[in-house]
């Protein structure tokens, strides 16, 4: 593998509109700093792509589509933060038990739409996340009725958003080309 000379790197990334996560810092902070990075890293992934293409699937057999990947993460913020965590009565985005894939599959509405409602769900995953009195505060697990702390949702989620921002890096490619971030 070729190694890129640390000022060629430095040129490459220059344009990176992402504020880097710390290199020092508490737990709470490195945690949230990571989470938003790649919650950023999945807009930039989306920003410019025309809006016919954003529900293409791009990668046959595969049923991904930038435009699923927002409804499921706005879905999976929900969910663990929410829903789990927070113990909010509040229905499901999109998942029904007629349909449990519909977050990837039922791509009615507009992206923008998607894309306010999983900017709205992140919003609020910041809320309950500040307001907790430390990472060790737990929700309940719904499929096993055991605890769970904010420190587990916290690397859950950034492990469910690199998955899938790997995703978004391949779709996007397929699109125009564009990669990067």
């Amino acid at each position: 593998m070729t190694q890129i000379p640390p000022q060629q790197y430095a040129q490459t990334w220059a344009d990176d509109p992402r504020e880097p996560p710390p290199l020092v810092g508490d737990e709470r902070t490195m945690l949230t700093a990571f989470l938003d990075w790649h919650r950023q890293t999945l807009e930039l992934k989306c920003a410019g792509v025309p809006e016919e293409q954003l529900s293409v699937r791009q990668v046959p057999p595969s049923t991904l589509t930038l435009h699923g990947l927002v409804r499921h993460l706005a879905a999976v913020e929900r969910w663990w933060f929410r829903q789990q965590f927070a113990d909010e009565d509040v229905p499901d985005l999109y998942f029904t038990a007629e349909d449990p894939d519909a977050d990837f599959d039922d791509l009615s509405g507009s992206f923008a739409e998607a894309l306010e409602a999983w900017r709205e769900e992140c919003r609020r995953s910041r809320e309950i996340v500040a307001a907790a009195d430390s990472l060790d505060v737990t929700g309940v697990h719904r499929a096993t009725g055991r605890p769970v702390a904010l420190r587990r949702i916290l690397v859950h989620m950034i492990a469910e958003y690199a998955r899938h921002n790997g995703h978004a890096d391949l779709l996007r490619e397929r699109v125009d080309g564009a990669t990067g971030y």
